[in-house]
């Protein structure tokens, strides 16, 4: 695991079975999938430790990051299959405007696919993944 943007976090896992792009992709109002074709079209990320095996990049992913982080709808904390840079963009400009930004780390594919259903909490000093928070 490689942290990405470091924090804490808790939440119920969600693991996404597709790639998706914040971008058209998201409601930033509600933390919402709103991709037509995404196969978990109507689930809220918000609050969740979103397992993203791979996003789909846009340059405007920040912005939706930031809209997501400012309404209080943004994940828990993200966790990237292949690390999508522009996403990380939105939580450096929320801090630097003084919201609370989710935590994001790296990891593969096989680690991401090994994460059971269920609530973890997230510690990215201690680079500590735990079940059951």
């Amino acid at each position: 695991m490689r942290v990405l943007y470091p924090g804490v976090a808790e939440g119920e896992l969600l693991r996404l079975e597709a790639p998706l792009s914040f971008w058209g992709g998201v409601d930033p109002a509600s933390g919402t999938i709103i991709a037509a074709q995404h196969p978990q079209r109507g689930v809220s990320i918000a609050g969740k430790i979103l397992a993203l095996p791979e996003a789909i990049g846009s340059s405007s992913s920040s912005s939706v990051m930031l809209e997501l982080i400012r309404a209080r709808k943004a994940p828990a904390a993200v966790i990237m299959g292949a690390v999508d840079a522009i996403l990380i963009v939105g939580c450096l400009v929320g801090r630097e405007l003084g919201y609370a930004c989710p935590p994001a780390v790296e990891m593969t594919a096989e680690e991401i696919a090994g994460l059971a259903e269920g609530r973890y909490a997230l510690e990215t000093q201690g680079l500590r993944l735990t079940l059951g928070a």
